[in-house]
């Protein structure tokens, strides 16, 4: 299994595109201001120490080396050791709403963030209990299967954004038929489903999936995460807050009362997510640790190489190279610029 130690230093990556933007934009300004002063060709000759395919050279070798220096710094590794691990404890699924719904700011500083960062704590409680992910807005998809490798549930949990699915709404009934198909259908118990979710626009099939999945065995916990008041949505592309048809700021607001239905439904607790991270953790956590648990294994890398410092090399290496590229070629003389003009020797 290969993984980044530290996915955070993968967002360098954007700036690679900013190289080739730059790069890109100073190639068409020095052809523009040769093509003005004449034959290109003949005009490039005239330039003493100037080579285009040096220069294009002297940038892919710092553009190959930031991509290597950008995979040092976020750790590849590969297990090299795998054990099977015997716990006691459930199996939980969090189906986490990625909606454009989830970015108002009503919680700071948006839905979206807060609700990864109370998944992250949950986590950190649940270290004996498997987990998974769904995530869902205009349809589900299960993004993570049951595991008890947290590093990988960290790494899933980061790549998270609205952008995952395109399409809009928030079926919630889908999430949950999702969630219940990831568990183990021979059981009928040690099974929570967790829904993180504003619960806007919902179908009105959840309730009836709820029903399903409890049948199944599956507890199924609510925790509504806005305001019952409303926030407007920004929007990406104006950089201000989004508007309908008829010119009206759009506002998102908690829908609290569908999130408790599912929550009665599914013998389940609603807890409602504003400032009280740590309240909602605690309660949600003490709420799984007092179901039935079972015992399970599953084997898991124990045990990581690393390679960073390989890609660091090339990276160092990439540099030192580009570093004694000459950033023109051989400069010529009058004549050897111009093949038609000869030296003529006096008498």
């Amino acid at each position: 299994m290969l993984r980044f130690q530290h996915t955070e230093y993968l967002w360098a990556f954007v700036l690679l595109i900013a190289l080739v933007l730059a790069f890109a934009w100073v190639t068409w300004w020095k052809r523009r201001s040769i093509r003005r002063m004449g034959d290109p060709a003949m005009v490039e000759k005239l330039f003493s120490g100037y080579s285009r395919r040096l220069f294009t050279l002297k940038f892919l070798l710092l553009f190959v080396a930031f991509f290597f220096g950008v995979i040092g710094l976020a750790n590849l590794q590969k297990g090299s050791r795998v054990e099977k691990i015997t716990r006691k404890g459930v199996d939980v699924i969090i189906a986490l709403d990625v909606s454009k719904s989830m970015l108002a700011t009503d919680v700071k500083p948006d839905r979206l963030t807060r609700a990864k960062q109370v998944v992250t704590r949950l986590m950190e409680k649940l270290d004996n209990d498997r987990v998974g992910l769904v995530v869902f807005a205009g349809n589900a998809y299960l993004q993570m299967p049951l595991t008890v490798d947290y590093s990988a549930a960290r790494m899933y949990l980061g790549s998270i954004t609205p952008d995952l699915i395109p399409r809009q709404g928030t079926e919630i009934n889908e999430a949950i038929r999702v969630s219940d198909e990831a568990f183990n259908r021979k059981e009928r118990k040690h099974k929570a489903l967790i829904i993180i979710s504003d619960g806007e626009d919902h179908n009105e099939g959840a309730i009836s999936e709820a029903k399903k999945a409890l049948e199944n065995g599956v507890v199924i916990n609510t925790i509504g995460i806005g305001s019952p008041t409303g926030s407007p949505l920004p929007d990406t592309e104006s950089g201000g807050v989004k508007k309908d048809k008829d010119g009206k700021v759009v506002i998102s607001k908690l829908n609290e009362d569908a999130l408790k239905s599912l929550a009665a439904t599914g013998k389940g607790l609603y807890l409602h997510l504003m400032n009280n991270t740590d309240e909602v953790v605690e309660s949600l956590s003490d709420k799984i640790h007092k179901m039935e648990q079972k015992e399970f294994g599953e084997n898991v890398f124990t045990d990581y190489n690393s390679y960073f410092q390989y890609f660091l090399a090339i990276c160092l290496l990439l540099v030192l190279l580009e570093f004694f590229v000459p950033e023109g070629r051989k400069k010529t003389t009058d004549a050897d610029a111009l093949p038609g003009l000869k030296t003529v020797k006096a008498s």
